[in-house]
């Protein structure tokens, strides 16, 4: 059975397929297009439709549209309700709503030989839950998703048992932790349903003065659910300009918020806990994104397991929505990694090399070629294998540097174009982890914050956040083998086993995907080595 996933509607257009309860391919549109997020996340864009990924998603599967047992859309128009009536001000929605009912003609065009009728509508929150809990290692599991906004909702918290979903709590708008902090980040002066991780970076630099006033528009309700209304923020602090200088007032106030957000969370998920005494917890939606949070729900919620889809926000729900249908017949397997995306074989590569013209060495093993690199306090472009499917670089598409000067973080996000309070994060490897961060492991993902142990501070000063915490991956050395090599051969030069990791791309623009991304960011940006699969490319041989 092929089932293909599409997510369209909102924001972070992605495809999925999925072939006998196997994930075989899942892309975002954004890695295809060029533009970051996809689209903007409004009415007028809903009819856009994630068409390279998807055509991508079936020639990596040898597959034609005619092929297809069912395509899963990732929001079901029947269950919406007028904008006004939700209590949203959108007088535009009822635009999305029409598009979305006529989302399997417009596939069926994007996808010629497609039969519309094979399309099937899946309710937003039910694809976050079935991108989460289904293919988690968890079979039987608890799972919340908590986002922006579904159809008609915000939040949905169940469990799973053999795979099969109960619904126990959902939470209808305008309620939304996720238009809460969308709000707070647009009056922070970044932008709405895209820079969100910046405001919780921001939250770090201050103190939670505000939390008592905000408490009293977000807090949990007493039956599992919560209340999360507009907030008048102006009354409490004057907005940031976009681009201005941010001030102790911004700082305060977004950690105000995160606090609001990290209990209200706290208190939704000890309820689940308590209503499946289950041990695992599997989350997905929009603020499953926020690593903070994710970590206070591993220590205090009473769940032994927490587990968080990678491609939490709604590039997930492409693979939700298959996952969701393609249950119905098909015994499903874990999610095997979040490499899901493009890749290139050596050859391909090396072509590509020779069509750019570009002088490049092939060394006798290239993950100790970049260890070099690295020990000598270079910045390294890592492409290998293939694109990770979420936000995270997780080793596929990263750019990696020395953590052991305190420098390099203020040097990476100058090469990046990042604002300066923003952190980077450290690649350990898996056995070393629990030595130095103190967390939940392993950790393979980037989805949690840890302690970094008191004695390890000073010594890798650049992934060390004003909070003393870092974003850790674990790397296992089964599943990464080239990436625990080159960090091998990183601490056998400077005695640490962790490396700076940042995602591969520069500011505004979406991860690097394919070879000419790489070597268009590699020309664009200070980057002294560039890694293609096991190729070299050395600033120096290119640019003198």
């Amino acid at each position: 059975m092929h089932v293909l996933g599409i997510n369209a509607l909102f924001h972070d257009p992605a495809a999925a397929l999925l072939t006998d309860g196997k994930v075989v391919a899942a892309a975002e549109e954004e890695r295809f297009s060029r533009r970051k997020h996809g689209k903007r996340p409004v009415p007028f864009s809903a009819w856009e439709l994630p068409e390279q990924s998807a055509r991508w998603c079936l020639a990596e599967a040898g597959l034609t549209p005619s092929d297809l047992d069912a395509v899963a859309y990732s929001y079901d128009p029947s269950l919406a309700r007028p904008a006004d009536r939700m209590g949203l001000d959108d007088p535009w929605d009822h635009l999305r709503q029409e598009y979305a009912r006529r989302a399997p003609e417009f596939l069926a065009e994007a996808l010629p030989g497609l039969d519309p009728a094979k399309v099937r509508f899946v309710p937003h929150h039910i694809a976050h839950a079935a991108s989460a809990g289904p293919v988690s290692p968890y079979p039987d599991c608890a799972v919340l998703v908590l986002d922006g906004r579904g159809e008609c909702g915000s939040h949905l918290a169940g469990r799973y048992t053999n795979r099969e979903l109960t619904v126990l709590d959902t939470q209808e708008l305008p309620d939304s932790l996720g238009l809460f902090y969308e709000d707070l980040t647009q009056h922070l002066g970044f932008l709405r349903s895209s820079d969100e991780f910046k405001v919780m970076a921001l939250a770090s630099y201050g103190t939670p003065r505000f939390a008592g006033r905000l408490r009293e528009y977000v807090h949990a309700g007493d039956r599992g659910g919560f209340r999360a209304r507009p907030v008048p923020w102006p009354e409490l602090v004057p907005p940031r300009p976009a681009g201005g200088a941010w001030s102790q007032d911004h700082a305060d106030l977004a950690a105000s918020a995160q606090l609001c957000l990290e209990e209200t969370m706290l208190a939704i998920a000890r309820r689940l806990r308590e209503r499946t005494g289950e041990e695992a917890l599997t989350m997905a939606g929009g603020v499953a994104l926020n690593c903070v949070a994710n970590t206070r729900l591993w220590r205090e919620s009473g769940f032994a397991h927490v587990w968080v889809q990678p491609a939490a926000g709604d590039a997930g729900t492409a693979l939700g929505a298959a996952a969701h249908v393609a249950g119905q017949k098909d015994t499903l397997e874990p999610m095997p990694t979040a490499a899901l995306g493009r890749g290139w074989s050596d050859a391909e590569l090396r072509a590509w090399l020779e069509r750019a013209a570009v002088p490049y060495e092939e060394p006798a093993d290239i993950a100790e070629t970049a260890a070099e690199a690295l020990a000598a306090d270079g910045i390294v472009a890592w492409f290998q294998g293939r694109g990770e499917y979420g936000p995270r670089a997780l080793g596929h598409r990263s750019l990696l540097a020395h953590p052991g000067r305190a420098e390099n973080l203020e040097r990476l996000n100058a090469v990046k174009g990042r604002e300066e309070f923003r952190p980077v994060a450290p690649m350990v490897l898996a056995e070393r982890a629990a030595g130095i961060f103190d967390g939940p492991l392993p950790s393979p993902h980037m989805l949690f914050v840890h302690d970094v142990a008191a004695e390890w501070r000073d010594r890798i000063p650049a992934v060390v956040h004003v909070d003393g915490t870092a974003r850790i991956q674990t790397v296992d050395r089964d599943q990464e083998p080239l990436v625990a090599r080159m960090i091998d051969g990183f601490e056998r030069r400077t005695g640490l086993p962790v490396v700076v990791n940042t995602s591969l791309n520069t500011a505004g623009r979406p991860m690097v995907d394919d070879p000419r991304d790489a070597l268009e960011c590699f020309g664009s940006a200070p980057v002294d080595l560039l890694v293609l699969g096991p190729f070299a490319i050395r600033r120096k041989g290119v640019f003198g």
